[in-house]
């Protein structure tokens, strides 16, 4: 399992396709593509020196964003004679090194795809399903959006606003403006996110033992260990650019190991590799944790020590608490004593599928490296029906060896000021006030739903939910919706739930930059500006101990009758609301937002989107803003900041942190008060305990085991007998997050991703399961799950761990474009949508979907 030795299937991944060959070709393709392959332009497809945005005969270079991943890192775009034909990093940035990952550079295939959405439509054809055809016919933007205005006026005039929705996909930090103030104020409490497919159990993780709800920056500059939980820092998650960049000094400075139950880029560049079987991180993790203890291996400084200096850390003995006196710790001997004293290796060894000298191996490694060590949970570890726990179990890791707010170690992140929507409440009638304190009909905060974010019953989301709600009527009916930048009809599992949800709707609009599966179910669907290249807005984020608010920024004029969906959409929206006799929105917008510089308040939409986020980024550049240049940049003016395109924040700095973490104790908790507090107001809320809120929300832990980190069996869909293999899916390093597909650079590079082929969607197998079912590579098969069926080629491929198959997320379009689509005319995908056969299951407490750790099985056999 040792893999920085040269391996057959490690030296097959990494000549299969180098990121180099990849950005060459990208950036000589784009040339080419948008400016009709002048040997002029080959000067950039060798790597543009980085210059000032100033115009010349060769064009500019002008700052944006990309937002294929949640990282979003600030980018420039070359633009020549009114056309994008070149990508790369801002060199302002300090947190992504200046440097990119190939997923912006796709971005300029979607820019210019033919198959975007390019005016407003309305369907025709009153029936609705995957082979209904919806007869759309273009309309006129001032059509579309009366008759989303009639429909929501429907709904004030039978008092029943909070039975409308706005469901939100990806999003800049203009989102409250559709997401929360257009609703409220029109007086519904529904604002629906993405958040939930996305990785909400991950920072569950975290939260309830350091208090800190949100994504993890990490040291790696100074590190001496990295530990990665289904991570695959190089490829996918999140920083990508910055692991990228900082790799080589990672290799050559500290250990990696890779717990993963496929190879992934990251695993065949690890020291070690362990294939865990899918589902089983969380023992693995506590047993990891028993070594570190039984070793004497823990950080004394941070977690404390034994009041006489011996280790009383001894296999299946219980300790007096009284023995231990810890430091900036809580509970460590509770947590021994409840889980940890017989999770031994050898016991893991036979739940996990890892050796047990591998497992005290990698601990002991992993705690003599620290504190400058990490390690580095995922949704792979967490996003599982039982994974809250897991993701407790991996991050505690970390408080174990000290490594928390430490160098070289996790760290949470620095402050990056900006302002949001202006309070509203002034301009929400009595049916508004009334109306949007129904409750959300995501169900969020019921028995079976948590969804504690923070701390808080119901203060989460439970996306994948909707539909059930929708189709259910629980809470109540919906009867009109607004989808912006998201496609849940092809992104969420159990994905056919979806596409009879928004059948069933009465009315629904779809703002999108593509037409999608969510599109074929939708009465109007608008043009939506991509964000990287026709939209104002910005978005905040992290990477490389820095912070920072970066811009997208309309680059190119938009060449089809597009608007800005965060801001345009609204403003047009609320116009036609206040022709019809409701202008609180309208006028909401029109006195709350004012030009910083100017003081002018906004006319009209385009207006309107350029006002908000000049006022929401203006403690970045505005110099009379009393927080300007107090975190960071002190940038000079609204000029200077759009020209940069970044703002960075002073670099974090560790230790602060540790002296008060935000818990119930101030501590970092291995028994978690924080989750105690939490767990039985969620009880108390319901009439039960926290013993009957695990029941609800499938844990198997009762008692004093619910309030500390430990192992949960995996929760499977499908008995072995009829389903003998386990599935589970991993991401793409050319995923735009899913919106890669109709890019025909994606189709011709598929093959970056370890295991996959070019232009086909591959079932992963090992050979030994293969030859046992007598299937062999290039065999088209049928995968089958408790809930549904796809067909596939198969590969066969020592990279996945026998009794498991794998298979990349993103084909299986059938409503995407010419190119995600085998048949585009005729509704037929190119290979299978893995929601398809992977069940509507969650992690309930986060409200999480439970789309990782193995949680369906199936059966393959020839199509």
């Amino acid at each position: 399992m040792m893999t920085r030795t040269a391996s057959p299937q490690q030296s097959t991944l990494e000549s299969a396709m180098s990121r180099r060959r990849f950005l060459q070709t990208s950036a000589g393709l784009s040339l080419l593509a948008a400016a009709g392959g002048s040997p002029l332009l080959s000067f950039f497809a060798q790597g543009a020196p980085f210059q000032d945005a100033a115009a010349g005969p060769l064009g500019k270079w002008i700052s944006s964003t990309c937002q294929g991943c949640t990282t979003w890192c600030p980018v420039q775009i070359r633009v020549v004679d009114g056309r994008a034909i070149a990508v790369r990093g801002n060199p302002h940035s300090k947190a992504n090194h200046g440097q990119i990952c190939p997923r912006p550079h796709l971005a300029l295939q979607q820019l210019y795809d033919p198959d975007r959405i390019k005016v407003p439509m309305k369907r025709t054809n009153p029936k609705k399903g995957r082979n209904e055809d919806p007869k759309f016919v273009p309309i006129t933007w001032d059509e579309a959006m009366g008759l989303i205005a009639d429909k929501m006026m429907e709904l004030r005039a039978d008092d029943e606003t909070h039975k409308f929705v706005l469901f939100r996909g990806r999003y800049s930090y203009m989102r409250d403006i559709i997401y929360s103030a257009m609703p409220k104020i029109f007086g519904s409490p529904n604002g629906i996110s993405h958040s939930a497919i996305c990785a909400e159990a991950e920072k569950f993780g975290a939260y309830y033992t350091e208090g800190f709800w949100d994504y993890r920056d990490y040291d790696l500059e100074n590190t001496h260990y990295i530990l990665c939980w289904g991570a695959d820092p190089v490829s996918s998650n999140r920083q990508v650019p910055h692991a990228m960049s900082m790799w080589g000094k990672v290799s050559d400075q500290a250990t990696v190991v890779v717990v993963d139950p496929r190879l992934s880029a990251s695993a065949a560049k690890a020291d070690e590799w362990l294939p865990v079987i899918p589902g089983e991180d969380g023992a693995l993790a506590v047993a990891m944790a028993h070594v570190i203890l039984t070793e004497g291996l823990w950080n004394r400084d941070f977690v404390g020590d034994f009041t006489d200096g011996a280790n009383h850390f001894t296999p299946g003995e219980v300790i007096d608490e009284t023995l231990f006196t810890e430091n900036r710790t809580n509970g460590l001997v509770k947590w021994w004593n409840i889980e940890l004293k017989d999770r031994s290796p050898e016991w893991a060894a036979d739940v996990c599928g890892i050796p047990a000298e591998q497992i005290r191996r990698v601990a002991i490694g992993f705690a003599k490296a620290a504190p400058r060590a990490i390690s580095w949970l995922s949704p792979g570890a967490s996003m599982q029906a039982r994974g809250g726990y897991a993701a407790m179990a991996t991050h505690a890791l970390n408080g174990l060896v000290g490594s928390s707010d430490h160098v070289g170690g996790v760290v949470q992140k620095t402050k990056v000021p900006a302002d949001t929507v202006p309070d509203y409440s002034e301009y929400q009638d009595d049916i508004s006030k009334h109306n949007s304190k129904q409750p959300k009909m995501d169900r969020r905060g019921s028995l079976e739903f948590p969804a504690m974010n923070a701390g808080k019953s119901g203060g989460g989301v439970v996306t994948n939910n909707a539909a059930d709600s929708i189709l259910n009527d629980d809470p109540y009916d919906i009867r009109v919706a607004i989808v912006y930048w998201a496609n849940f009809a092809f992104s969420c599992s159990g994905s056919d739930r979806w596409e009879r949800a928004l059948s069933k709707l009465p009315f629904m609009a779809h703002v999108t930059t593509h037409a999608s599966e969510t599109s074929h179910f939708a009465d109007i669907v608008l043009p939506a500006a991509h964000h990287m290249f026709e939209k104002w807005s910005f978005l905040k984020s992290k990477q490389n101990l820095y912070g920072y608010s970066t811009l997208t920024e309309r680059v190119v004029e938009p060449m089809w009758d597009v608007r800005q969906d965060e801001t345009e959409v609204p403003w047009l929206l609320a116009e036609k609301l206040a022709e019809r006799g409701f202008d609180n929105m309208l006028r909401y917008f029109k006195e709350q937002f004012a030009d910083p510089e100017t003081g002018q308040h906004p006319s009209n939409s385009a207006e309107f989107a350029m006002t908000a986020v000049k006022q929401f980024t203006r403690a970045c550049w505005d110099q009379t803003h009393p927080d300007h240049g107090k975190y960071g940049d002190a940038l000079n003016g609204w000029q200077d900041f759009a020209k940069k395109g970044v703002w960075n924040s002073h670099r974090f700095k560790c230790g602060k942190v540790r002296e008060a973490f935000k818990t119930s104790t101030g501590k970092f908790e291995f028994y978690s008060e924080t989750l105690k507090t939490a767990l039985t107001a969620h009880a108390d809320k319901h009439g039960t305990t926290p013993d009957g809120v695990l029941e609800a929300t499938n844990y198997t832990a009762r008692g004093e085991l619910a309030f500390v980190p430990h192992y949960e069996p995996a929760l499977r869909w499908g008995a072995e007998a009829e389903y003998p293999l386990i599935f589970f899916e991993h991401r793409s390093r050319l995923n735009r997050e899913g919106r890669s597909a109709n890019c025909p650079w994606y189709q011709t590079h598929k093959n970056a991703d370890p295991g996959d082929e070019n232009w086909a969607d591959v079932l992963k197998m090992n050979p030994v399961d293969a030859k046992r079912l007598g299937l062999t590579s290039g065999d088209r098969v049928k995968v089958t799950s408790p809930i549904g069926s796809i067909e596939v080629d198969l590969k066969l491929w020592e990279g996945v761990r026998p009794g498991t198959v794998t298979k990349c997320y993103g084909q299986g379009h059938w409503a995407y474009g010419r190119v995600a689509a085998l048949d585009y005319q005729k509704r037929v995908p190119r290979g299978g949508n893995n929601n398809q056969i992977l069940p509507a299951e969650y992690e309930r407490l986060s409200g999480s979907t439970a789309r990782h750790g193995g949680v369906v099985r199936v059966k393959v056999e020839h199509a």
